[in-house]
């Protein structure tokens, strides 16, 4: 069965090079950057019939320290943007990418958006859960988020290590610091930016921009009526809970990649937590190659037989690429 990869990074040379200047020879605990190459990802898309990966850069991102300038990230950010282009048009049929914005930089991710799209050939924009503290959803983003809005642009979130800012110096939070944070606390950390989205009302403000959920909604769906709940105490009573409204927002506004670990358990609270037309929100992801090659194949089968267990044949189809097709456009 065909498949079309949204969730899946690059690791170009320039761009590798920037990272290892910047200290991020083990971005977020991991053991290393991993080696990836175009030729390598398409003979892996071969072995699983994907069809088309659209790439984007993973945590750290682009803007790659809080004491990196501001004109050294929007350097690296537009070069590592022109890299990923120059990759997709080199083998047009196979890779589109997702551009990456120099947050928390608002007027200069601005300026990025327009680049991007109009003359790069980006198909949206991959941001972090947090740039250095900054959530998506915080207000200083608003004009980021109303110019995304006005392109009607697709939006993939992808998580990182949890930050906050502290007398005025961004720190890392390392709890259990032996495991690396994609182990466990990208999760927490995507969960709680899109629940900033939401309660900030962001998503509701700015109805043109399509979201994409990474890791088949983290740990939203045990969280959603908390969080619609604790709504209502916030404004004292007066709005009464939101569970509805926000898990409408993501039925209506979100897809969710299925990369990671969905299968046996996960999935089925996201299931419940969209309801019956909550599948046709639900895209194919592998996460190469920060997920090695061979657990990549592991859990493409495993995913396989899961979906083969839930969805009839039509809807397995709309997993694997027709709801990207829909995503997307093509």
């Amino acid at each position: 069965m065909e498949r079309i990869d949204i969730h899946c990074h690059a690791v170009p040379p320039g761009y590798r090079q920037h990272a290892l200047d910047n200290g991020h020879e083990k971005p977020d605990g991991m053991p290393a950057l991993p080696a990836w190459s175009p030729e390598a990802h398409i003979a892996l898309m071969d072995k699983l019939n994907i069809t088309k990966s659209i790439l984007s850069i993973t945590s750290p991102g682009t803007h790659l320290g809080p004491t990196q300038t501001t004109s050294d990230a929007v350097k690296v950010t537009r070069q590592t943007n022109e890299e990923l282009s120059a990759i997709c048009a080199a083998h047009p049929s196979r890779f589109g990418f997702f551009a990456s914005l120099p947050l928390p930089c608002v007027a200069e991710s601005v300026a990025e958006i327009d680049s991007a799209l109009d003359t790069l050939g980006a198909v949206g924009f991959a941001v972090l859960s947090n740039a250095h503290g900054v959530y998506l959803g915080d207000e200083a983003l608003d004009p980021v988020f109303a110019k995304l809005n006005a392109r009607k642009a697709i939006l993939f979130i992808h998580p990182t290590t949890c930050n906050f800012l502290s007398g005025g110096r961004v720190e890392a939070a390392k709890p259990l610091p032996t495991y690396p944070r994609p182990m466990m606390e990208f999760m927490f950390d995507e969960t709680r930016a899109v629940a900033n989205l939401l309660l900030s009302g962001t998503v509701a403000r700015y109805p043109d921009i399509t979201f994409i959920m990474s890791h088949c909604g983290c740990a939203l769906p045990s969280l959603i009526d908390r969080i619609g709940g604790f709504a209502s105490l916030l404004s004292a009573g007066k709005e009464g809970d939101k569970s509805e409204e926000y898990r409408k927002l993501l039925r209506e506004r979100f897809f969710f990649d299925l990369a990671g670990f969905p299968f046996p358990n996960q999935i089925h609270g996201l299931l419940r937590m969209l309801g019956d037309d909550g599948r046709k929100r639900f895209v194919y992801g592998t996460d190469y190659p920060f997920t090695p090659e061979k657990v990549v194949v592991g859990l493409a089968e495993q995913l396989d037989q899961g979906c083969e267990e839930i969805f009839g044949d039509d809807e397995r189809t709309a997993v694997y690429s027709g709801n990207a097709r829909r995503l997307l456009g093509f």
